[in-house]
């Protein structure tokens, strides 16, 4: 009782509020350090000189080379709700930050709720005790704190009254047993859910196309699947490191996607920590496990990380490459199998997957202009693409996948197909079945039904599963079965 009328009276008093992980989910240093990879990457060799000379001094350097956009920062709602309603009622609010001037006072104009921003500078780093001092010389001696961190119990010791949030168990007692609690703002707990939105395991489906050359060259030993299952498992594990470090190293463009704000690390539901030391630990436990198939496959899997990579940093940026490198992604995918378990990949093959999956990937660019289109927008942020591109795109995204049908065709004519195909003839109609899901997914998305990659829509699909079980059903009777030995 003694601690709700403390609470109640607290509310008379200013509010301080602290910035990363109160305000804001994220942690605004570490985020300035991944800019300042992107933009200056040679400069993170002097962090460590700048370290020396202090925390204040590193922060300040970091500044004065790097900018936070504080529009693309996640908040907390539900404390901007109540920041806004104390606001209303005529409190004063005070950002007190760890964080640097350059990235407080931009958060601060941003939100337009505070009336005074205390941070660090290049003579104090205001964290623990120096901010508490900063608070007392700055408010005065009575004020009401929003922290969330061990780092702020010195100020709560200070203050009349705390803000939880986010707090984690031991913090939330520590506070409880010695202050009057005003408003207590609980953290989502990072759940398994969470943790395979940041890892993507949805997209572990691609992978399978490790397998095309055993289902293609009808080779299946117990042996070859079992290294193919291990071939899948290191390829999975790899590519969900390379997702981290996209989404790490994109989180500005992915805040101002529609969709895209709300992954794990754009959105703050995840730390970028967390996410750093998972992708080291995925991509060392996938070469590990890599180098028990053999040399051929390891190289190939370092192709394939070093691809995504410059896919993620640099090369999707670029109009066109991107959604050629994304269909040799997937092109190397298929061979990256054969490797795998020494079978020889054909011409016909490689030339089929390129054209396919460049005509998927334009479906994936073109329903993303679709979409920017309905919404007014002329261009798409952080890609050299504009909705105008549609003209060309569109008629390309077709001309691939007919293009694909074509190189089957040719496939089927084709002397070797006699000698492994029965019936060669039944490939035909896998030929109108291609046409068939390709086409369905082209009217998809002209409709605009269709997600942002055609691979997992497809999967979702009840049209394009049928018609993918059909295509493999035909060539395996096309393989086994000898039409003209049962109508003789």
């Amino acid at each position: 009782m003694l601690h709700s009328q403390q609470a109640q009276r607290s509310t008379a008093i200013p509010l301080v509020v602290d910035l990363d992980g109160t305000l804001t989910p994220t942690d605004t240093l570490v985020e300035s350090v991944l800019l300042l990879a992107k933009s200056a990457p040679l400069d993170l060799l002097k962090l460590p000189l700048w370290l020396l000379r202090g925390r204040e001094a590193m922060k300040s350097e970091i500044a004065r080379r790097v900018s936070i956009a504080p529009e693309q920062l996640p908040y907390r709602q539900d404390l901007l709700d109540y920041l806004r309603s104390e606001k209303a009622a005529g409190r004063e609010l005070v950002l007190a930050t760890a964080a640097h001037r350059s990235i407080a006072e931009p958060v601060a104009e941003h939100l337009g709720l505070f009336d005074r921003v205390l941070a660090t500078d290049a003579t104090r780093n205001l964290k623990g005790s120096n901010k508490l001092a900063a608070i007392r010389e700055e408010v005065g001696p009575e004020f009401a704190y929003a922290g969330d961190s061990v780092a702020d119990l010195p100020v709560w010791e200070g203050a009349q009254a705390a803000v939880l949030v986010g707090a984690s168990g031991a913090v939330t007692r520590a506070v409880r047993a010695k202050h009057a609690v005003e408003k207590e703002f609980p953290k989502p707990a990072a759940s398994l859910g969470t943790w395979r939105k940041a890892l993507r395991m949805h997209q572990w489906a691609k992978n399978v196309l490790l397998f095309v050359p055993l289902l293609t060259s009808f080779t299946f030993v117990l042996s070859d699947l079992a290294t193919m299952l291990l071939a899948f498992l290191c390829f999975s594990t790899a590519a969900s490191a390379t997702y981290i470090a996209n989404d790490l190293w994109d989180l500005g463009n992915d805040r101002m996607h529609p969709r895209k704000r709300l992954r794990p690390f754009a959105s703050g539901a995840l730390p970028i920590t967390s996410g750093v030391l998972a992708a080291l630990l995925l991509l060392v436990g996938a070469f590990a496990l890599a180098f028990t198939i053999n040399k051929g496959f390891v190289a190939m899997l370092l192709a394939y990380v070093v691809l995504t990579t410059a896919y993620s940093w640099w090369l999707k940026e670029r109009v066109l490459l991107d959604v050629l490198v994304l269909s040799m992604l997937y092109t190397l995918r298929i061979v990256t199998g054969s490797v795998a378990v020494g079978i020889h990949t054909t011409s016909w093959l490689l030339a089929f997957s390129l054209f396919v999956f460049l005509s998927l990937a334009l479906v994936k660019r073109c329903s993303e202009l679709q979409l920017m289109q309905q919404r007014g927008q002329a261009s798409a942020h952080g890609r050299d693409y504009h909705v105008v591109d549609l003209a060309v795109l569109w008629p390309m995204g077709l001309a691939s996948a007919l293009a694909a049908v074509v190189v089957l065709g040719l496939f089927i004519n084709a002397a070797e197909t006699e000698g492994q195909y029965a019936s060669p003839v039944l490939l035909w109609g896998l030929a109108a079945l291609m046409i068939y899901w390709l086409g369905r997914l082209w009217i998809k998305t002209a409709r605009g039904e269709m997600d942002d990659d055609p691979v997992l829509y497809a999967l979702k699909d009840r049209g394009s599963r049928v018609a993918v079980v059909l295509m493999v059903v035909i060539a395996i009777c096309a393989h086994y079965i000898d039409v003209k030995a049962l109508l003789a």
